[in-house]
């Protein structure tokens, strides 16, 4: 069975950032194959990766509502349309969720995503989901059991807030977690006294434990406005090395 990490957060706070670093650690530890989930609306991850994505599980999720072709059920359809939606890149393959469910059910659909999804995770060895700001895509791939949980803020008294929530709501969501943990991104250097009690009274009044802070890098943004993959980053990069630091812990 592949181990599941599930990101989550606010919006704006850097998950898809962190999912990114994350990809490019596992792929250099030879931690692979990997199944990368876009599960945000706005789906940007394939763009940090460099890569094009062409089919959502959205769009294929409304064709199923429609007829199927001759002498295919909807599973069938289904575990089609999927393997040819996934992107293939070294060590990894990128899926995207694309919009939420409009108007009309996708109960049956969702269905026949979380067969497809239980046949699928058999092929690699993590699975890395960048998710919403709530966590209704993992209950809809059939992901209840959870690996891994990075919650991410931003340095933020909201940020942190909702943090605090997700940590909370993970039992009520009926979500198994095994590990968990808080990274707080874009942190300033140094990091205000006031950041840090909140971020301590945030990590004492809950079960989620500080994994580390990531502080504000201009490399990063160079890399995004030139539109050049994350996986590329050198390894010098002072915020690659901390993430790394992090992942090394946490994932140990």
């Amino acid at each position: 069975m592949p181990k599941i990490i599930a990101l989550a957060g606010k919006g704006g706070v850097g998950k898809t950032t962190i999912s990114a670093l994350l990809i490019k650690y596992l792929t250099e530890r030879g931690m692979t194959p990997i199944l990368a989930v876009d599960a945000d609306a706005n789906a940007n991850l394939n763009e940090l990766l460099g890569l094009q994505v062409n089919t959502t599980i959205g769009q294929i999720r409304k064709e199923l509502k429609g007829d199927m072709p001759p002498n295919m059920t909807r599973d069938q359809y289904m575990e089609m349309k999927v393997h040819q939606s996934l992107v293939e890149a070294s060590g990894f393959d990128l899926m995207a969720m694309g919009q939420p469910d409009g108007p009309g059910c996708y109960c049956a659909a969702n269905q026949h995503l979380a067969m497809t999804m239980d046949h699928l995770a058999d092929n690699y060895q993590y699975i890395v989901v960048d998710n919403e700001a709530g966590m209704e895509h993992l209950s809809r791939m059939n992901l209840r059991d959870i690996d891994y949980l990075i919650v991410v803020s931003d340095p933020s008294a909201r940020g942190i807030m909702t943090a605090k929530r997700i940590a909370e709501l993970t039992g009520p969501l009926g979500v198994k977690i095994k590990k968990k943990c808080l990274i707080v991104n874009r942190v300033p250097e140094p990091a205000s006294a006031e950041l840090l009690a909140k971020i301590k009274e945030t990590v004492e009044s809950t079960d989620l434990p500080l994994g580390g802070l990531l502080p504000a890098s201009n490399e990063l943004v160079a890399q995004e406005i030139a539109g050049k993959s994350y996986l590329k980053l050198e390894a010098e990069v002072p915020v690659l090395q901390k993430a790394f630091a992090i992942f090394d812990t946490f994932l140990e």
